[in-house]
């Protein structure tokens, strides 16, 4: 393979693929909630989609980057960390995180001028999130938070404001709906740090899963998973009944859930992380049928 092509294949790898779903699917499940609205808006909607994909891959590249120069990533297992492998210096992996944030700032400086310019704020506060997870003086990502913050940016944020942007008002079955995506971006995280338990320890960073230890973590991975389905039957039951056909995914499911309950470890984790991203493709793509029709 030459060089070039190998560079790039190293670069997507570390833009972390199969967290991506992660962005993808609030948006699909507010997209969702707009159609269920009567106002469904598709440039609006691939706009929402480009600000959190650009902001996911911007912030795993800011992690990247901001473990990499702390050195806490020099023993980890499973996708390929550019700063701590030496396959990009840290000036590379930091620009590339800048231009990320700086495309989901530019789509949403976009749908700030067509709705709102508080959207603006929502914006900064979503790009500080990112950069600040293992960045700053003081990150939170290192001090247990980092669940707490997906939730709300990668569940509540993202399907809420991508609602909103289409349906300019809220009407309630968003803030239900969104957390759906939300656990299941917390889940992707969770078995992440239940993979890292042991470098994270070591290195001083201390993650929910290093507070609350491996068998508390593994039970908080599996709850994440199971809440969605509790989720869909609420909407289901008091909002659009169509919802139920995410229950279809939770075969999906039980899997990853079996092998986390049973002991997996290290690059069987890396498994499951990809696993746990089908889930939540399938459920996302299965709650929004439910709420369109």
């Amino acid at each position: 393979m030459p060089e070039r092509r190998r560079a790039g294949v190293r670069w997507v790898q570390g833009a972390r693929p199969r967290t991506l779903p992660a962005a993808i699917v609030p948006v699909a499940v507010g997209t969702g909630v707009a159609a269920a609205g009567g106002h469904a808006v598709a440039w609006r909607a691939v706009l929402a989609a480009v600000v959190a994909l650009a902001l996911q891959v911007g912030t795993n590249y800011a992690n990247d980057y901001s473990d990499g120069v702390r050195g806490t990533d020099s023993s980890r297992v499973g996708p390929v960390r550019l700063v701590a492998s030496g396959l990009g210096s840290p000036t590379a992996v930091k620009r590339a995180a800048v231009v990320s944030f700086g495309i989901a700032a530019a789509a949403g400086a976009v749908l700030a001028a067509v709705v709102s310019w508080w959207l603006i704020a929502l914006g900064a506060a979503a790009i500080a999130a990112g950069w600040l997870y293992t960045g700053g003086p003081r990150p939170y990502g290192y001090a247990g938070l980092g669940e707490v913050f997906v939730f709300v940016f990668f569940g509540l944020v993202a399907t809420v404001g991508t609602a909103y942007v289409q349906l300019e008002r809220l009407d309630g079955l968003e803030w239900v709906a969104a957390v759906v995506p939300g656990l299941l971006a917390v889940a992707l995280l969770v078995v992440n740090n239940l993979r890292d338990i042991a470098g994270d320890a070591a290195a001083g960073k201390r993650t929910l899963a290093v507070r609350i230890g491996a068998p508390a973590t593994r039970a908080a991975y599996v709850a994440c998973l199971i809440g969605p389905f509790v989720v869909a039957v609420v909407v289901a039951a008091f909002f659009r009944p169509w919802a139920l056909l995410a229950l279809l995914a939770a075969p999906l499911a039980l899997g990853p859930a079996r092998s986390v309950l049973t002991g997996a470890e290290g690059r069987d984790l890396v498994t499951v992380l990809g696993r746990t991203g089908r889930v939540q493709l399938a459920v996302g793509v299965l709650l929004t049928a439910g709420l369109v029709l």
